[in-house]
C-alpha cells in the first residue's frame, strides 16, 4: 500500500506521464477553441458558414488529436471539443451548410 500514499509528481497540466506533449496539447487547444466557436455560432441562424466550417475543422483536428493522444487528460479535453464541434457542425449544416447562400 505504500504506492497509494505517494504524491502525484507528474509535470504539466495535460502530461500525466511526466513528459511534455506539445503537439497533442496544441491539437487539444485548437479543438477546444474551434468547438466552442462552432457551438456558440451555431445558435445564430445567419452564422451557419462559420459554425459549419469551424465545426468541420474542429472534428478533423479532434479526430487526429485522439489518434495521437497519449494521456487520459488529453483525450478528455479532445472529447469535449469534438462534441462541441460536432453539435456546431450539424446545426450549421441544418441552417444552410458549408456553402449555403454562397453558391446559387
Amino acid at each position: 500500500m505504500a504506492q497509494a500514499m505517494r504524491p502525484n509528481t507528474a509535470g504539466g497540466l495535460f502530461a500525466t506521464d511526466g513528459k511534455s506533449h506539445p503537439l497533442q496539447d496544441t491539437l487539444l487547444a485548437v479543438t477546444l477553441v474551434l468547438g466552442i466557436t462552432a457551438f456558440v455560432s451555431a445558435m445564430f441562424h445567419n452564422l451557419h458558414l462559420l459554425s459549419s466550417w469551424t465545426g468541420l475543422v474542429g472534428i478533423l483536428t479532434g479526430a487526429y488529436g485522439q489518434w495521437i493522444s497519449e494521456t487520459t487528460r488529453e483525450r478528455f479535453g479532445l472529447i469535449l471539443g469534438l462534441g462541441a464541434a460536432a453539435v456546431g457542425f450539424f446545426l450549421g449544416m441544418a441552417h444552410g451548410g458549408l456553402f449555403g447562400g454562397v453558391i446559387n
